[in-house]
């Protein structure tokens, strides 16, 4: 599927190597400021060509052009239609990858599924797809400020280095200098979420959470609140204990659960960790096989992460945004005015 959502929606559309990267977007209220700027700000962050430790040589612009939905300044309640032109393609560098597959890469599987592939830069399968998600989730999140709702994403972890940020990129310079690659962690934070948000059975917020990262490239694994790490404790260990604030809310005074009890949002702040797998392009040779199931030898060739954690931060941020927002939207149908 290519649409995530269902109030607040995104259908996206684009290859790599195609003309452009966009999409259309559902179920924005009328009447939302939105800063173009801020958000191309936004956008920027995941921009390759900017020097992050790692990232691929690919240079673009990644200039959002909002097509429709948008009118000085504000959201219409219309679709917003947008697109992001690519203009850094280096086709031929993919000329070999037509006839092969790349061992845990999308080629094969796609292959099965399609009958046919888009080989240039892994078409619709490269992280390339990521940036109308970004424009999305941008959008999402300027709604979700006015609402008081924050979300913030870092690294928490490059390879098995979990100290300084110096440290991290050392390793990533190390390995990269090496021909190799290297996946980590993404921790994220979304404060000043209400109590009620999430279904109780299907549609749980954190199945919804876990199901928009993992359709993030490269994601292998999602936990929320303690998470893995509750599988080794007792009950009386985990139990988030509920108290009388002085304002006269209700809140916990732990927050194992990250936020969400039940499949629904408890007014504690969600957490989040994400886990990218390192990347499967190698600077090095790399044997593969054919169509017809002959081995043979794939040299390096190409633009490619080492390492995609620092640019997938906003990637994160956006896809939580989109994911809260409609749940959010879908809340507001639940009770009468």
């Amino acid at each position: 599927m290519n649409t995530l959502g269902e109030i607040f929606k995104l259908t996206s559309f684009g290859e790599s190597h195609g003309p452009a990267m966009g999409g259309v977007i559902d179920g924005v209220p009328a009447g939302v400021g939105i800063d173009v700027q801020a958000l191309q700000q936004f956008v920027n962050r995941r921009r390759p060509g900017q020097g992050q430790p790692g990232a691929t040589t690919r240079h673009e612009a990644d200039k959002v052009e909002i097509l429709s939905g948008i009118w000085q300044g504000q959201t219409l309640g219309t679709p917003i239609g947008f697109i992001v032109r690519n203009s850094g393609q280096h086709s031929s560098d993919y000329d070999s990858l037509a006839s092969c597959y790349r061992p845990s890469h999308a080629d094969y599987s796609w292959d099965a599924k399609m009958g046919i592939r888009d080989p240039r830069g892994g078409g619709r399968a490269s992280a390339r797809a990521t940036v109308a998600s970004v424009v999305a989730g941008g959008i999402a999140m300027q709604v979700l400020d006015t609402l008081g709702i924050t979300i913030v994403a870092h690294i928490a972890q490059v390879g098995n280095v979990t100290g300084s940020e110096q440290q991290m990129q050392q390793a990533i310079t190390q390995a990269q200098q090496q021909g190799d690659t290297l996946g980590g962690i993404i921790a994220c934070t979304i404060g000043g979420v209400p109590a009620g948000l999430g279904e109780p059975v299907f549609g749980k917020l954190h199945a919804r959470l876990a199901s928009a990262m993992m359709s993030i490239n490269a994601v292998h694994g999602f936990e929320y609140g303690d998470g893995f790490a509750m599988a080794a404790q007792r009950g009386s260990e985990m139990l988030d204990l509920f108290e009388r604030r002085p304002d006269g809310s209700i809140g916990t005074t732990t927050n194992h659960s990250g936020g969400i009890q039940g499949g629904i949002s408890n007014g504690q702040d969600i957490t989040m960790r994400v886990a990218f797998k390192p990347v499967p392009t190698l600077m090095r040779d790399v044997p593969v096989v054919d169509r017809e199931g002959n081995v043979t030898t794939l040299p390096p060739s190409g633009r490619h992460d080492c390492c995609v954690l620092p640019r997938a931060v906003p990637i994160v941020e956006a896809m939580a945004a989109m994911v809260i927002l409609d749940n959010y939207l879908l809340q507001q149908t639940r009770h009468l005015k």
